[in-house]
């Protein structure tokens, strides 16, 4: 169980996020001169230097929004124009593909950060180029919510796997459909019937509250409160959930524990979405009764992280690894990442402290002062950890910012270090991208600037 610091704010941690933005700013200029982007996006790292290795293109937003997000808080320009060259030149696949579930990840992560900082004045107004973002978002949107499965109470974009998956990630990737519609967007179909891109937003996250998160409720035997599934099946025939499983976790009825943190963070984020919007999107979440779905989800998928993480906010990758027991009594010390049995993932803690933040921000804002100051906290310890070594890469010749994350446990892609017996001491993508995420959400508070939302673009 995280062992959570009473006291922390976010201002103690000033110091070492100044040293992170500095060695940020280092790893970005060492994959931007070194990397070979013709072998495809950069995944994650091979004894320090970014290699590839996926099943679909899901990491290049990770990349270029990493630019934008290093100039947002560094104000350093060579980092906007290359992040605003490459999003021009690269993303637009990423805006028109139908066969991913990464719209949030990929496109919010760049055309969306762009549009934000012009709408929050940090980059100059543009008529043309806003407008270009606009239109981005809008069909990203649009194609994420096409990719679309019907089950008996609602229905759920789909994962790469086919119709018949529910992907607990994909829960980030309604940011797209929020945006779209925050911009008057529909979907578009056959007799030219006009889709709500809100009411499919909706939609998923109830799928994902109702199937991805477990409640303690007798769902089964592994029901546990908080816990999740990385994937949901249905039959795609009739619409009736089947079971839980895995793809990058260790089974269906374990937790991975990054599939845990995309919800927790998706959830809070989406939360905070609803408490800003128009009039009619809030009587539409009423009638559907979408926030406290949200808010049920949110607490029970915290909780679990706090009560299944080791003392320093800092998790293994799989909650019911199969080597966990040989670590002892390891949720009551500080995780090890270079044990002999199995790999903490550092990516999953970012994640995680993101969700854990604004969750906790949002019940102190509601009236649950108690609860949110637990979450925050619990937030704030998880950064005090990871924005330090042995997390925070410091090697000047090593390409991630940081390490100890893991990608595909179960396939065995990650590297394992000479002298180890697990992965250990690399970084991924995905990883370094939320680190800088929760960073600058941190760093605004810190600053006193306009707080950190996707949805800053109106």
């Amino acid at each position: 169980m995280i062992k959570i610091s009473p006291a922390l704010k976010p201002s103690d941690l000033s110091r070492k996020l100044k040293r992170f933005w500095e060695l940020s700013a280092e790893k970005i200029n060492l994959v931007e001169k070194n990397y070979d982007a013709s072998k495809g996006s950069p995944v994650f790292t091979i004894k320090g230097k970014y290699a590839t290795r996926g099943w679909t293109e899901w990491t290049q937003g990770f990349q270029y929004g990493s630019l934008i997000l290093q100039y947002d808080v560094t104000g350093e320009h060579p980092f906007l124009v290359l992040g605003r060259k490459k999003t021009v030149e690269v993303m637009a696949p990423h805006v028109s593909h139908v066969g991913v579930h990464d719209h949030g990840f990929n496109n919010v992560s760049t055309y969306g950060n762009l549009l934000r900082l012009m709408k929050e004045g940090k980059i100059p107004f543009n008529e043309w180029e806003k407008d270009f973002y606009l239109l981005a978002l809008k069909i990203s949107g649009a194609i994420q919510a096409s990719r679309w499965t019907v089950i008996k109470d609602g229905g759920f974009i789909h994962s790469f796997n086919g119709a018949h998956s529910l992907f607990v990630d994909t829960i980030r990737s309604c940011r797209a459909l929020i945006l779209s519609h925050c911009l008057g967007h529909v979907l578009q179909v056959e007799g030219d019937q006009r889709v709500s891109l809100l009411e499919r937003a909706v939609q998923h996250i109830k799928a994902t509250a109702n199937y991805s998160v477990f409640y303690g409720e007798g769902r089964d035997a592994y029901d546990v409160w908080g816990r999740t599934a990385h994937e949901s099946i249905f039959n795609v025939k009739d619409g009736n959930f089947r079971c839980p499983n895995s793809q990058q976790g260790y089974s269906g009825f374990s937790t991975w524990t990054r599939g845990l943190a995309w919800a927790m963070c998706g959830f809070a984020e989406e939360l905070e979405w609803f408490d800003s919007a128009k009039d009619k999107d809030k009587s539409f979440a009423e009638k559907e009764n979408i926030l406290d779905v949200m808010i049920k989800a949110a607490k029970a998928t915290c909780d679990f992280y706090i009560n299944s993480s080791p003392a320093d906010g800092i998790p293994y990758w799989d909650t019911g690894a199969p080597g966990l027991y040989k670590l002892g009594d390891y949720l009551n010390e500080p995780a090890d990442p270079f044990n002999d049995f199995e790999p903490v993932d550092s990516s999953a803690a970012v994640i995680a402290a993101q969700g854990l933040l604004r969750f906790g921000r949002y019940l102190g804002q509601h009236g649950e002062s108690e609860a949110g100051d637990r979450y925050w906290l619990a937030g704030l310890t998880i950064l005090n950890t990871i924005f330090d070594e042995p997390y925070l890469s410091t090697d000047p010749k090593h390409q991630g910012l940081l390490l100890h994350s893991v990608y595909h446990r179960p396939n065995g892609w990650d590297h394992i270090p000479a002298g180890s017996k697990i992965p250990n001491g690399e970084s991924t993508m995905w990883g370094d991208y939320h680190a800088r995420e929760v960073g600058l959400y941190l760093q605004r508070l810190i600053d006193n600037e306009t707080y950190y939302t996707f949805f800053n673009i109106q």
